[in-house]
């Protein structure tokens, strides 16, 4: 669980918006696609949909910041392995195996069989491995095993049959990720970040041992290193470090790092690159907190990135960092909108419904930006936040502060690609549908501006407490995310957002208390299957708030669930008492955080966000069936053409946006493979 959590709002499931028309070529440009005219969806296969993102104001950029956000982008394609591996220990040998059938396969490439092929194949790059990315669970092949070996011998592809086994068994490697309680979760969890014989237990005591009493600036401990047992049958770390584990793919990122450094638009951006670099070459954690610093410090900068072992969700202990980077450019025009929030930071803390010992006295170093992804790689992609927070270390955000923001252009592509059918399906009445319509994407917008801009810079530890990964443990991440989320929703309701000018009037507010609720109790159980329990962090943090909610607003029938001709439905009845128990929900979640009460996070989530109705469950799916919008998407990233004169100097970097999914997951394979 993250230190103080980045947040990866997933884009609202009910947000209203229109279709698109059909795209042009492959190759189009940056500067020729009229948004109007581009395709933003390109693919749909299993519980899936593939879309498109634009760079709007790309050519407005200098020849520097084109080349630094080129060089960026190679440095985060470069490091693309790593997150496969982390992910499963046989996830490379499997798709380098994909990769060799779709290329080299020369018989029947049609029918049943074959489709049910190319539909798997999909789903594992998109996740970047044979579990899913969100739910956890081993995707099922829906084909034979004798026709995968069929197509094996007959492209020439290596795939062992150990590995084979393991495809086709589903008892084997089944999750990737479990936070069941009842199970010991390093040892159910299938993610690669520990011996096959490590226990939790014994985790949890060799970095209990690591902690110096009364560090007030501790280092992530494992967070960018895989825990094994020794031959002497002693725990130690192999580091994440150029010569050591994943070497020759951080040497590449390096490489790209360097030469980005020597277009840095300033000298604290140089800084911290040169940090980054430093940090990739020896492994050393203490360089990995001078870099966030210094990275914190680079406010000027129009060109931004996000690169290192940063998400910790993958862990079930919370502890290590995926692989992940974005590569950004700020939009100037939207980032002053909402400016404003940034510069109340201290009035949001001071008028929280925090316990005082609880709330900052000083809110420092809070940067919001509304940017535009270049490009994405590792953990962000193909799925992607679309809101982030950083760094994670509370001490770093208490002394330096923090950055935030909410990508524009991703957001934008999911709000030019989504349709409303499941306002109409989930929707209480025409009111609820109206208010999603108009004010939906502002609203979304706004919490996750709210989110990550006042939820996780806000509150603070008890002196004493130690951060919530010792002391929340498995539910660290959920808590903090839901905590963020409490923060927006308060606010949201909040007369002082109209008087900033960023919403028009509350009637924004309702439409995210309608769709929080109606995703939190209903929607984002189309996302499971039927008889699953809750387990990702962001999924079990939505259902322990609204079912919370639901269970105590039960006397005033704040929030009313109604069944209309078969069909439930959450009706919001009270706004203004809503928001009240938002607010005493924060409160307690606040305290739980701050005084690291393990108990009552594990009694808050376990009671309330994990288990499923499987009436209601059995329900959603059903109605979901009238949905056309898969329940995730994912994104083909763009590609970066750097031109060239007769010296090999870049005179100019293009953009272009590929429309083929399997096409740049080939193309990536090719050209950015760089671990055995």
């Amino acid at each position: 669980m993250q230190k103080a959590a980045i947040a990866l709002l997933l884009f609202p499931l009910l947000m209203a918006c229109g279709g698109s028309d059909p795209a042009p070529g492959a190759n189009a440009t940056a500067d020729t696609v009229a948004a109007d005219t581009f395709q933003w969806e390109v693919d749909q296969f299993a519980d899936v949909r593939v879309i498109r993102y634009q760079v709007p104001g790309w050519e407005q950029l200098s020849l520097q910041q084109k080349k630094l956000a080129y060089y960026l982008t190679m440095a985060s394609l470069s490091g693309r392995d790593i997150m496969w591996d982390q992910n499963y220990r046989h996830n490379l040998k499997v798709r380098r195996a994909l990769e060799k059938i779709i290329k080299e396969y020369k018989g029947e490439r049609t029918g049943a069989e074959w489709d049910a092929f190319m539909v798997y194949a999909k789903e594992i790059f998109f996740a970047n491995g044979i579990h899913h990315h969100y739910g956890q669970q081993k995707f099922t092949p829906a084909f034979p095993r004798s026709y995968l070996d069929t197509l094996v011998t007959a492209s020439g592809a290596d795939l062992p049959k150990e590995v084979v086994d393991i495809l086709f068994d589903p008892a084997i490697d089944a999750k990737r990720v479990s936070l069941d309680k009842d199970k010991d979760v390093v040892l159910a969890s299938a993610v690669n970040f520990y011996g096959d014989d490590i226990n939790a237990k014994e985790v949890e005591a060799f970095y209990a041992a690591m902690e110096v009493k009364g560090d007030t600036t501790p280092v992530s401990y494992g967070l960018n290193s895989k825990l094994v047992r020794g031959k002497d049958g002693k725990l130690a770390e192999e580091t994440w470090k150029v010569g050591g584990l994943y070497g020759p793919a951080l040497a590449e990122c390096v490489k790209w790092l360097e030469k980005a450094a020597g277009v840095a638009e300033n000298e604290q951006q140089r800084k911290a690159i040169n940090l980054l670099v430093e940090y990739y070459r020896t492994g050393s954690l203490k360089t990995w907190d001078d870099f966030n610093v210094a990275w914190v410090q680079d406010t000027t900068g129009t060109v931004d990135f996000i690169h290192g072992f940063v998400e910790v969700y993958n862990d079930p202990l919370g502890k290590r960092g995926s692989f992940e980077a974005i590569v950004e450019v700020t939009d100037p025009v939207a980032t002053k909108r909402m400016e404003e929030i940034q510069k109340n930071a201290q009035w949001f803390e001071d008028h929280s419904p925090l316990m005082p010992e609880h709330k900052k006295k000083n809110v420092v170093g809070i940067t919001y930006r509304f940017i535009n992804a270049v490009g994405e790689a590792g953990d962000a992609a193909p799925s992607t936040p679309i809101g982030v927070n950083l760094p994670n270390a509370d001490w770093i955000r208490k002394d330096h502060g923090s950055k935030s923001i909410s990508l524009g252009n991703i957001i934008e592509a999911y709000d030019k690609s989504t349709g409303q059918s499941s306002l109409q399906e989930f929707c209480y009445d025409q009111a609820e549908i109206d208010r999603a319509v108009k004010y939906g994407s502002l609203a979304g917008n706004l919490h996750t501006a709210l989110h990550e801009v006042v939820g996780h810079a806000s509150g603070q530890l008890e002196p004493g407490v130690a951060g919530p990964d010792a002391t929340l443990k498995t539910y660290a991440s959920t808590l903090e995310e839901g905590r963020a989320d409490l923060v927006a929703l308060y606010f949201l309701m909040d007369p002082k957002l109209v008087e900033l000018g960023v919403m028009p009037n509350l009637e924004v507010g309702k439409a995210e208390y309608d769709s929080y609720i109606r995703n939190g109790m209903m929607l984002q159980l189309r996302r499971l299957k039927l008889g699953d329990q809750v387990e990702e962090a962001h999924m079990r943090n939505r259902q322990w708030v609204s079912a919370w909610v639901l269970e105590k607003g039960a006397k005033d029938s704040v929030v009313v669930k109604t069944v209309r001709d078969g069909k439930t439905f959450f009706h919001v009845r009270d706004y203004s008492k809503l928001r009240e128990l938002f607010g005493q929900l924060l409160k307690e979640v606040q305290r739980i955080k701050s005084q690291g009460d393990y108990k009552a996070g594990h009694d808050l989530v376990e009671n309330y966000g994990v288990m499923v109705d499987p009436a209601l469950h059995a329900e959603v799916l059903k109605r979901a069936e009238h949905i056309k919008t898969a329940p995730y998407a994912g994104f083909i990233q763009p590609r970066l053409v750097p031109i060239t004169d007769a010296n090999g100097e870049i005179t100019d970097v293009k953009v272009e946006y590929p429309d083929d999914f399997i096409g740049q997951m080939l193309e990536y394979g090719e050209k950015f493979s760089f671990l055995p």
